[in-house]
């Protein structure tokens, strides 16, 4: 974990350092990050005033031997004092895709363009990529968007409202995610037709009376029933041509 390198309250920690040490005015802007003559003016009452001071010995952001040594020579520079404890790592919220105000009124485009040329995405899909709405999205597919006559179909990149590698990236993912939609209906049987269904070209109810019908016994003449061999077929194909 980084360590701070100025105080929390610089301010408040440079009147403390001021009224409780005998620290020079660089030693105490170099460790809060002010100018020498900012302190000089907290000194003096003319800057900072009515601030309360912050103890950083308490607040463990010095120790009571550095700010000795410090005294004793005043070319020593004052550090933070490592922490006691170990914070925990805060997880930032991403933030919203943000477009400026002059771009904003290309997004239906944009917006149409994915849809005509990436059936694939999802509404999320196109929120995260260009920032929209899903009403604004659900209007421009029915084509009952208030301003659906002049919308024309823009490439997202060529109005500038995404990188061309934020669009590759997102096509890629949606095609992923299809690919294992698919994989899983397959190994569900969703997509597989009964076999009665596709083979020889019959339906179900013309399989099933082929199926019950008795068959004609092969006497070898085409007249009376089925051919009786491969080389009658043969023969009447030739017949045939």
């Amino acid at each position: 974990m980084a360590v701070e390198t100025t105080p929390l309250m610089p301010k408040a920690t440079a009147v403390w350092l001021i009224d409780n040490t005998s620290l020079t005015f660089e030693q105490i802007a170099d460790f809060c990050g002010l100018h020498p003559l900012e302190v000089k003016g907290i000194a003096d009452e003319d800057v900072a005033k009515g601030i309360k001071g912050q103890d950083p010995v308490t607040s463990g952001q010095l120790t009571r031997e550095a700010i000795e040594a410090a005294e004793r020579d005043p070319a020593k520079r004052l550090k933070m004092a490592a922490p006691k404890h170990k914070m925990p790592a805060v997880k930032l919220k991403k933030a919203p895709r943000y477009t400026p105000v002059s771009k904003r009124q290309d997004k239906p485009d944009a917006v149409y363009w994915i849809l005509r040329n990436h059936p694939e995405f999802t509404d999320a899909d196109i929120i995260k990529l260009i920032g929209t709405t899903k009403s604004t999205i659900q209007k421009i597919r029915e084509r009952s968007h208030w301003n659906a006559t002049n919308i024309k179909a823009v490439d997202p990149v060529t109005l500038g409202l995404c990188s061309q590698l934020e669009l590759d990236l997102a096509v890629t993912r949606a095609n992923q995610r299809k690919d294992r939609q698919v994989k899983k209906a397959v190994r569900r049987g969703e997509s597989l037709r009964p076999i009665e269904e596709t083979v020889g070209g019959f339906g179900r109810e013309q399989h099933e009376a082929a199926a019950t019908e008795p068959a004609t016994p092969a006497t070898g003449n085409p007249d009376e029933g089925a051919p009786a061999s491969d080389e009658y077929n043969l023969s009447a194909e030739l017949e045939q041509d």
